[in-house]
């Protein structure tokens, strides 16, 4: 039977590899940005605001353009499993990634409100304890909960990484030990949550590495 004209194989991994890198680069800015420019602690923020919130407000930008990212990278790592995706630990890894995202989207949210509501507010002092809790909800949410849902979708998915043999045994114990570091101590620091993006980078690396251009199986 002849071959059908202008049909070409999809290259569906290297684009998701790409948007994984994006992520990666992406979400390492933004949580640079609240690191450095939304001080942990809840005195001076009204001030504080003020003075940084030009850096907020970049990293409220940056922020959908990486969810977009890793919407794509969820999506090669799930055509790279293939025939071999577990159905329960396939609904867990899909399950947190998203609740890691729409969190992130939350707290994203709530500093652009703060941005905006300083911006316009005459007396920015009279929303001292509003602007306080504003910030402490965007810290909370983006390093207690949703980077703990980032670890529970690294743990899921080297889960399954380790029962199927498709990716190497370093990534798989990576995998794990920078999961156990994120739920024991993402609360220590706005640091240690960019273990999240670094993760991310290596396993598109690899990704990129060993399908070139090649659709997976």
């Amino acid at each position: 039977m002849p071959s059908q004209p202008g049909l070409r194989k999809s290259t569906t991994p290297r684009a998701g590899a790409l948007a994984g890198v994006v992520f990666a680069l992406l979400f390492g800015a933004v949580l640079i940005l609240i690191r450095t420019k939304m001080p942990e602690g809840v005195q001076g923020s009204a001030e504080w605001l003020a003075s940084r919130r030009g850096g907020i407000a970049t990293a409220t930008v940056l922020m959908p353009f990486a969810g977009i990212s890793f919407l794509w990278f969820i999506g090669v790592v799930r055509d790279g499993l293939g025939r071999h995706e577990d159905r329960f630990f396939s609904t867990v890894f899909l399950g947190s990634g998203l609740l890691f995202l729409a969190m992130m989207f939350v707290s994203m949210s709530l500093a652009a409100g703060l941005v905006v509501t300083n911006t316009a507010a005459t007396n920015p002092a009279a929303h001292a304890e509003m602007i306080d809790f504003g910030k402490m909800v965007v810290l909370s949410s983006a390093k207690t909960y949703a980077v703990r849902m980032a670890a529970v979708f690294m743990m899921s998915l080297a889960t399954m990484w380790l029962r199927t043999g498709l990716m190497p045994r370093w990534l798989v114990g990576l995998s794990y030990l920078a999961a156990v570091v994120l739920l024991l101590a993402s609360d220590v620091s706005m640091w240690v949550t960019m273990a999240f993006p670094v993760w991310v980078l290596v396993v598109s690396a690899l990704l990129l590495a060993r399908a070139p251009g090649c659709s997976s199986s």
